[in-house]
């Protein structure tokens, strides 16, 4: 009996090295698609240690198939002859089901990656209430998704071929002792070697947990390296991470734990029936334009800063922002921070005037019911502004026509609501020229004299970009011909360029047209998040790596008659946040009360922080990654200090004051319901 738990687990053993070996293959191919030149040519060493450790650091998720095949196979097998007739094909199963999670998380991180650059990370969890069209939208036609699910097929066959002549090697006999009791000491001691092996492979080979392989430990070699740092971690581990990464910390916290988080931004201590919004009274010092009838505040989706950036102005990727931000009553800033790494966070925080901190206010009930009491919406109603909400999108994405009604818009429209059933779209939206035309004249026919706030929100900048990008002007070979050689082959990326292109454009001229219209409007442009725009690796790129600074900055620019740079107050730095009192700093009379976490731009600002990065007048950081970068737009690839975060005590205060306010639904206000239109 014993005998054959020993042939068994010779069987597990050979085939439990085809996980790791196939993680070794997906890095490789994850290093040969992703990888800078400098990371591909810095040194054999480092590539060696990369896979090394990585190997290693797998084992902390691949050696359970050891253990399923140990438990699940080869004991029972030893003792159920019936079974032992089928234990390989049973093997081979458990194994084929594995190797189909590789696959998976080593194709969702290909995806994910591309989009983020990042592999997987804590963003993942927010894709709980993403619009499942669109996902498979961007899976199926962006990234070839019924490919990928057929590759299934081949790569499964390739796999149980290994397998099966793994099996029919042949395999050391048991040793069989003369005395009974010396045969029983020796099954002891292969059976708690058994078991001590999968520890041994568990722990990255040494049965010290304290050394098993994490980030922390990754060898300086490889970890000096960015990319190569990432790469070293296996799909499915970055996975576990990202999946047990605590999001909603906060909300475990006690009223008195959070008083002394809080305590950064808020010196008074708290007690549980206060609102930490208090705290951030503040009194208008008087308008510094005459308060216009009409106010826009434009977010273009992934309107990124970087296609700004002199380093890429050959691309001519925004060169109507560029013009519009060369006007004489335009002011502008290159630094700006999105409250969020994607969209629904950097609208909600934006909308709200506290941080979303991945805590997804607009899917919960309570804040489609109640709002707090300084959000956008309803401060701009107490200065006599009608506020509506248009979003080329139907309202249901995101919940956002039960979220944006109860955040105080007095309406809310949706694109598909008020433009024509024939009219092209993507599964966000109308396509945003079609959209922006539509509202346009809605908006000029719904004028009824008074004052009113435009909250316009765009969706064409995403993937999979789709769109027929040159029937509406963009033309790669004119405006980019370097760059349009390097793309010659790479479909998706020319697509990528053009929606980018076109959604600038189709942003400018809504804008032009909003301002022939009413001239004396004030007009706020700036982007939910910034995307992956910049073609690197490509042609005269093809030594470009993405800074902290093109990952995370969107865009800034205001417009107004009486505006000159000097109302910026010689800042060169801002974030969302800054928006709302910057408007009413613009607009409001001498001693308006209001309420803003964060200054108007009207006053010097020395950092801006938010729950996901930090910015300082010379460096940026990640606070997911640990890492920053010198703040300023180059081509040369730029050094990056490992493990430098400033203002960490501020952020966990800004994510706490969010948690405080969920956690004490009693210190919201009741929504006054808008209606949609």
């Amino acid at each position: 009996m014993f005998a054959l738990f020993f042939e068994g687990i010779q069987e597990d053993f050979l085939l439990a090295l085809i996980p790791p070996v196939l993680c070794a293959l997906f890095r490789l191919a994850f290093i040969m698609v992703y990888a800078p030149r400098e990371s591909l040519y810095g040194g054999l060493r480092r590539l060696f240690e990369c896979f090394r450790y990585g190997f290693w650091w797998g084992m902390d998720v691949n050696a359970y198939v050891f253990l399923a095949l140990v438990v699940l196979v080869s004991i029972p097998a030893a003792f159920i002859p019936s079974y032992l007739a089928l234990d390989s094909v049973v093997r081979l199963l458990i194994l084929d089901v594995y190797c189909v999670f590789l696959y998976l998380a080593f194709m969702g991180k290909m995806i994910f990656y591309y989009h983020f650059h990042d592999t997987f990370n804590s963003t993942i969890k927010l894709g709980g209430h993403a619009d499942k069209k669109n996902l498979a939208d961007i899976f199926f036609n962006q990234h070839h998704g019924g490919w990928i699910i057929l590759g299934i097929i081949p790569y499964l066959a390739l796999c149980s071929l290994l397998a099966w002549q793994l099996i029919a090697l042949p395999e050391i006999a048991y040793w069989k002792m003369t005395d009974t009791w010396l045969q029983y000491v020796v099954n002891f001691l292969v059976f708690g070697a058994v078991i001590t092996f999968f520890y041994w492979l568990r722990y990255g080979g040494t049965l010290n947990h304290r050394k098993k392989p994490e980030w922390d430990d990754v060898p300086e070699l490889v970890k000096k390296d960015v990319f190569l740092g990432k790469a070293a971690m296996d799909d499915l581990v970055a996975l576990k991470l990202a999946l047990h990464s605590p999001v909603n910390e906060v909300l475990t916290h006690s009223d008195e734990e959070a008083g002394e988080i809080l305590a950064p931004v808020i010196l008074k201590r708290l007690s549980a029936d206060d609102n930490p919004l208090a705290h951030f009274r503040r009194e208008a010092k008087g308008a510094r334009i005459t308060p216009p009838k009409h106010i826009f505040l434009l977010m273009g989706e992934s309107h990124a800063q970087a296609p700004l950036d002199p380093a890429y102005e050959e691309l001519h990727l925004m060169d109507a922002s560029k013009a519009y931000r060369a006007e004489e009553h335009t002011v502008s800033l290159e630094n700006f921070l999105s409250a969020g790494m994607n969209s629904r966070p950097s609208l909600v925080s934006l909308s709200l005037g506290i941080f979303d901190a991945m805590l997804e206010l607009n899917e919960r009930k309570l804040f489609w019911e109640k709002t707090v009491p300084i959000a956008m919406a309803r401060q701009l109603n107490r200065l006599g502004y009608r506020t509506e909400f248009w979003y080329g999108g139907a309202l249901n994405h995101g919940s956002m026509e039960h979220f944006m009604p109860a955040a105080g818009f007095n309406v809310c429209h949706a694109g598909p609501d008020f433009v024509s059933d024939d009219a092209p779209r993507t599964w966000l939206g109308i396509y945003d020229h079609i959209f922006l035309e539509a509202a346009a004249k809605k908006m000029i026919a719904d004028d009824d004299g008074k004052p009113v706030f435009h909250f316009v929100y765009t969706t064409s900048n995403h993937g999979p970009y789709n769109m027929p990008f040159e029937k509406y002007g963009f033309d790669i070979e004119t405006l980019m011909p370097d760059m349009a050689k390097a793309l010659r082959w790479d479909k998706k990326e020319r697509k990528r360029l053009g929606s980018c292109w076109y959604a600038d454009q189709a942003l400018m001229n809504f804008l032009k047209t909003m301002r022939e219209a009413y001239p004396d409007s004030l007009f706020v442009v700036t982007g939910d998040h910034t995307a992956g725009i910049i073609p690197y690796g490509k042609g005269p790129l093809a030594d470009r790596q993405m800074p902290i600074r093109e990952q995370v900055l969107t865009t800034f620019a205001m417009s107004h008659p009486q505006l000159t740079q000097d109302v910026l107050a010689g800042n060169t730095l801002g974030g969302h946040m800054n928006i709302l009192p910057t408007i009413i700093e613009l607009v409001a009379p001498k001693g308006f009360e209001y309420y803003s976490i964060v200054p108007p731009l009207t006053e010097h600002q020395e950092h801006v922080v938010t729950p996901y990065c930090w910015m300082t007048a010379d460096r940026i950081g990640s606070y997911a990654s640990r890492l920053s970068q010198q703040l300023e737009p180059s081509l040369e690839n730029l050094p990056v200090v490992q493990d430098e975060v400033q203002f960490e005590d501020e952020r966990d205060a800004w994510c706490e004051l969010t948690g405080w306010m969920v956690r004490h639904p009693e210190l919201l206000d009741d929504a006054g319901r808008g209606k949609r239109v």
